[in-house]
């Protein structure tokens, strides 16, 4: 085999990616890369995370640790078993299993300020979709309010 076939080897990447809640109380950990990672639509992730959709990514139960503030977790079971854990201090969302999957935890992908190694290509619960969803319309600036953007309003036809 000649020089110029030879594979060269790949520097390693990270083979972790650290996360943490708003105040910094609960610290977590997964390895990565991230198994997958989806936007959940559904109206219960919605309500938990006050928001129009949750990104999550998900990873191997074994995967997952807790470096820190495992005593500042926590938990609320839903109807259907699903669990959800919490920051006791902030309130942020901090993992969720699934009754279906107990080898799975999913990560809020918002606590990682570094990459998991998997981008979110995957919508659940798509039919509960929100009509005021952000959905890429164009946006323009607001004046008078820097750093704000804003939906201009569809011009009436005369």
């Amino acid at each position: 085999m000649s020089k110029r076939m030879r594979a060269t080897p790949r520097a390693a990447g990270p083979t972790r990616a650290e996360g943490q809640c708003l105040c910094g109380d609960v610290v977590v950990e997964i390895g990565v890369p991230a198994r997958w990672a989806w936007h959940d639509h559904t109206s219960a992730s919605r309500r938990a995370h006050g928001a129009a959709y949750a990104t999550y990514v998900g990873c191997w139960r074994s995967k997952f640790r807790i470096l820190k503030g495992e005593d500042s977790l926590t938990s609320f079971v839903d109807e259907n078993g699903h669990t959800r854990r919490f920051c006791s201090r902030c309130g942020a969302p901090v993992a969720f299993q699934r009754t279906h999957a107990p080898q799975m935890i999913n990560v809020p992908r918002a606590l990682f300020a570094s990459g998991t190694g998997r981008e979110p290509r995957y919508h659940i619960g798509i039919d509960q979709l929100q009509e005021w969803t952000y959905l890429g319309e164009a946006l323009a600036p607001l004046k008078g309010f820097p750093g704000v953007v804003w939906t201009k309003p569809k011009r009436k036809r005369a």
